[in-house]
């Protein structure tokens, strides 16, 4: 999935050539001098030689990429022109030629060169190798050392940190991509794929990491970022490797959708033409940042990190301890020389990028979401791209909107993200009321469906946002407002059908004097209609009521 199919179209032509049948391919986007070189060796005629073709009824056929086929039934045949003094000139020509690149050859000793610097060149391509077998090695004792260490700590009868909490010690572990680059499989985007990853529509779910990876590269190409900021395409390769492989395997916050929102990014800024109305420089930085925002998410929030009073909360004081984290190992990965895109950037410019990378990031705790949009609002109305305040504030509102924006999407995309989200919020409430923390009530299996969890972040959050940005960029309602609107009808709806199935059922049940638990639950319980009906299939299973 992922590759391009080719856009080289051929033709075919039969040819006589000393009486057997010749069959000569060609591209239909060849130049004739192409075609005549072609057809010279074809027919076992010196290159440069001045050619016709005729037709088995003697008519000429002219040589460009427009000529009629034929078939083997009905052969083309070359016949070279007599040569003239011109002709003469070019032999002796190509001979004086030959004859000089000899000399050239004896004097300097090409081929031995050749031969030399092949030898150094597979040394040296048997030392990289070696060298990269030691680092696995001392990444793999590292490990190994690590699991020690937890193993001691354990039978000592200390505290050791769940998966959730980040570990001081892990500190000085390097985070070079496991893979380099000879790994990373070559993939060729067809037009298709590269129209559809403009679109909001794009489905996220049919691409393989790799694919991914090859999107995100193709991106940075497009729109000019790797020319910006003078990046050398190797590094930008090891870069979204490291990236890749420093994302976790949550059941939403994992690499998938650090694609999604950063493909969303990309997409908004060919929607809303920001290549027009800010700087590569700018570009740069909102895709850099949709690309970082979430690495090393431990799949439990900011809420949870505080109440439980983790590493990450002591070490950034309870403020945003994920987004903070997420930018600590943003530039710790651009820290190794081997995945630093901005390498060539002039320090004091990397400077300024690096802050405005670490603005956005923050700026996704959905705590600071009424600040920064209020903030935006009072701006929208006087917009102006020349002032740099009001271009940070646009940059932080479109970050946010990527990364809540699954719902843009159609809804066989957007659905399974809100599954995958719910999996990961029951994680964390079961998680919560195993260590005795509080619970929010979104996040509790008992007591939210998947209506519920959308209707009001989709009616509160999401169109009032979008909205506001719709103000800026009118071109947006019909692909981006649209498909909100649309789905806050269709969660409502889910909404009504499961009160009007909750209360039939209820209303039913109440008359039943047989089982009066049943009653209790539909009182206490009208949240999960869905758990009710399960109980009731069950009652009438067993007790064979009256329905």
């Amino acid at each position: 999935m992922g590759s391009g199919s080719s856009s080289y179209t051929s033709k075919t032509i039969y040819l006589d050539v000393d009486g057997k049948m010749q069959k000569v391919l060609f591209s239909r986007h060849c130049s004739p001098c192409d075609i005549k070189e072609l057809l010279c060796s074809s027919s076992n005629i010196p290159r440069n030689t001045a050619i016709m073709i005729v037709n088995p009824e003697g008519a000429f056929v002219s040589i460009d990429p427009t000529m009629p086929t034929n078939t083997p039934n009905s052969l083309y045949k070359v016949i070279p022109l007599s040569t003239g003094p011109l002709g003469e000139k070019e032999d002796m020509f190509q001979n004086v030629i030959s004859q000089i690149a000899e000399q050239f050859s004896r004097a300097f000793r090409i081929n031995e060169l050749k031969t030399e610097v092949t030898n150094r060149l597979a040394m040296l391509e048997k030392r990289v190798e070696l060298e990269g077998l030691k680092v696995v090695e001392i990444e793999r004792c590292k490990n190994d050392l690590k699991k020690l260490r937890e193993e001691m700590t354990s039978r000592a009868g200390g505290r050791v940190n769940c998966p959730c909490k980040y570990n001081f010690l892990d500190d000085g572990m390097k985070l070079t991509p496991r893979r380099d680059v000879p790994s990373y499989p070559k993939y060729t985007l067809s037009q298709e794929t590269i129209e559809a990853l403009k679109k909001p529509t794009f489905d996220v779910w049919h691409w393989e990491h790799n694919e991914m990876l090859s999107c995100l590269e193709y991106m940075y190409h497009d729109l000019g970022l790797v020319k910006e900021f003078n990046m050398n395409p190797i590094t930008l390769k090891r870069w979204l490797l490291g990236i890749q492989e420093n994302y976790r395997s949550n059941p939403f916050h994992n690499f998938r959708h650090c694609f999604c929102v950063s493909q969303m990014m990309y997409g908004m800024i060919h929607l809303c033409n920001l290549q027009e109305k800010l700087t590569l420089t700018d570009l740069g930085i909102l895709m850099t940042a949709a690309v970082c925002h979430d690495l090393d998410h431990p799949g439990y929030n900011n809420t949870y990190q505080i109440n439980a009073r983790t590493e990450l909360a002591v070490r950034y004081n309870d403020i945003s301890p994920l987004e903070n984290h997420h930018c600590a190992v943003a530039f710790q990965i651009l820290s190794l020389p081997e995945c630093n895109i901005f390498a060539n950037v002039d320090p004091e410019a990397f400077k300024q990028i690096r802050q405005a990378i670490i603005t956005l990031i923050l700026a996704t705790d959905m705590a600071r979401h009424g600040e920064i949009l209020d903030s935006f609002k009072h701006k929208v109305d006087s917009f102006d791209f020349t002032n740099e305040e009001h271009v940070t504030c646009l940059k932080m509102v479109l970050i946010k909107c990527c990364d809540i924006s699954n719902e843009v999407r159609p809804t066989e995309v957007a659905e399974p993200w809100v599954d995958c989200l719910l999996e990961e919020y029951f994680m964390q409430s079961d998680r919560e009321k195993s260590e005795g923390l509080p619970v929010a009530a979104f996040m509790d299996r008992e007591k939210v469906t998947k209506p519920t969890a959308q209707i009001g972040f989709i009616k509160f959050v999401l169109i009032p946002m979008f909205e506001t940005v719709m103000k800026l960029f009118p071109q947006i309602e019909e692909i981006m407002v649209q498909p909100l609107r649309d789905s806050r009808d269709h969660y409502e709806e889910l909404k009504q059908i499961d009160d009007a199935m909750t209360e039939e059922t209820c209303a039913r049940l109440h008359c039943v004097d047989r089982v009066p638990e049943v009653t209790c639950v539909c009182y206490y319980d009208k949240v999960r209609p869905v758990r009710i009906i399960s109980f009731i299939c069950f009652a009438v299973s067993v007790w064979r009521l009256p329905l």
